[in-house]
């Protein structure tokens, strides 16, 4: 007598958990007996409890329609031929997910092309079934696939990390220089100056902070480290885009803060506008400039995420400290040198006045984290379609006895 056993592999169940948290739904279809499959699919923590299997002699009886019904249901599916598991793809395709499809043997081929995401096994897998897929996994392990979801979620989230940093930091820098004309007669603006335009910044100041703060501190948001709550959002749609409209309003709330506080600095030091200052128009754009710049600075840790604290896991990126450190010694520089004094018309800034400019610009931190405090309690998770991703023989681990 010859017993065989086809258990799960150690790591299969907690893939799958953290698969199933990060909205991914996974599917088991197999040619086992169905008791068997139900089994071991409850050992993986496929489908509910009580859970019943779909086999393919069912499915023969089933029209595309009543298919497309019975996947919505049905995650656990035996006794089927490659016919049955191509029709299970269209079907899941059909309902709008997007199916990541494994396999490893010659009969998976043709559910493996249709799938959005072939998925073959490159050590157990034939050359055919190789060929046939979109990716070849190296150790025919499903963690592996789970870590590439992870990965690929990372990936997305620097983008709009990087993203969000420098098109809020742009929109403070267009709003400073719209709203300081459109009012530089509330803030004194137009008594300082002899003739031309008022405006509260310079051109080379602009470009200064542009050099500044959109190289190394973007750079470095690049590259920032995973947060922990990437795998537990819901997978995006097809039709979601890169910089969404909540997105979109964070950018523009942000633009909007690091404007008030870089004119509030330069009325702080003019006579005559809303504050009334005592100081001189280079003093006072020198205020407005150094304010604008460790804005876009403390703007890094917002940017980081639209929806957790800047202070968590905040010193996981020694780059981006290094490149805010860099930034800071070189803005002390453009103040303090005199050579780059007359280059880019500052003056030198006492130590109090580099405490009000440090002070104003964090307003731009702790508006935003009052932001995201009241969306955490005032909004709910968004519901999202989870992509289906149909079980390989990669979650299991062949014994004979």
């Amino acid at each position: 007598m010859v017993g065989i056993i086809d258990p799960p592999r150690p790591e299969a169940r907690v893939a799958i958990g953290e698969a199933q948290s990060a909205g991914l739904r996974i599917l088991m279809i197999t040619g086992d007996h169905p008791r068997t499959a139900l089994r071991i699919a409850s050992e993986l923590g496929i489908g509910a409890d009580g859970a019943r299997a779909l086999t393919g002699a069912e499915i023969d009886g089933l029209d595309e329609e009543a298919l497309t019904q019975a996947v919505r249901d049905v995650s656990v599916f035996a006794r089927v031929a490659p016919e049955h598991k191509l029709r299970i793809v269209d079907a899941l395709q059909d309902d709008g997910n997007i199916v990541a499809m494994t396999g490893d043997g010659v009969n998976d081929s043709p559910a493996l092309r249709a799938a959005d995401i072939g998925v073959a096994m490159g050590v157990t897998g034939t050359d055919v079934t190789r060929e046939a897929a979109d990716m070849v996994l190296a150790d025919d392990n499903f963690a592996t696939i789970v870590a590439a979801v992870r990965e690929g979620r990372a990936i997305f989230a620097n983008i709009r990390t990087f993203l969000r940093y420098l098109l809020s930091s742009n929109i403070g820098e267009v709003l400073t220089m719209f709203l300081g004309v459109v009012g530089a007669g509330l803030l004194g603006l137009t008594d300082r100056v002899d003739s031309g335009v008022a405006v509260p910044l310079l051109a080379t100041q602009i470009l200064w902070i542009n050099l500044l703060t959109d190289a190394a501190p973007a750079l470095a948001l690049g590259v920032d480290p995973p947060r922990d709550d990437v795998m537990a959002r819901t997978p995006r749609r097809l039709s979601d885009r890169v910089i969404d409209t909540e997105m979109q309003l964070g950018i523009g709330f942000v633009g909007l803060v690091m404007a008030i506080v870089t004119l509030a600095a330069l009325d702080l030091h003019l006579p005559g506008g809303l504050i009334g200052g005592s100081g001189n128009i280079t003093e006072a754009r020198t205020m407005a400039f150094t304010t604008l710049v460790l804005a876009q600075l403390y703007n890094c840790f917002n940017a980081r995420s639209d929806r957790v604290s800047a202070f968590h896991q905040m010193f996981a990126n020694p780059l981006l400290w290094a490149a805010i450190a860099l930034s800071v010694a070189l803005q002390v520089a453009v103040v303090h040198v005199p050579l780059l004094n007359d280059a880019f018309d500052t003056s030198p800034l006492s130590l109090g006045q580099w405490a009000a400019c440090a002070a104003l610009a964090s307003a731009v931190l702790w508006t935003d984290e009052l932001r995201k405090l009241a969306r955490g309690h005032l909004r709910p998770p968004r519901p999202g379609r989870g992509h289906a991703a149909p079980a390989p023989t990669s979650l299991r681990r062949r014994h004979v006895t």
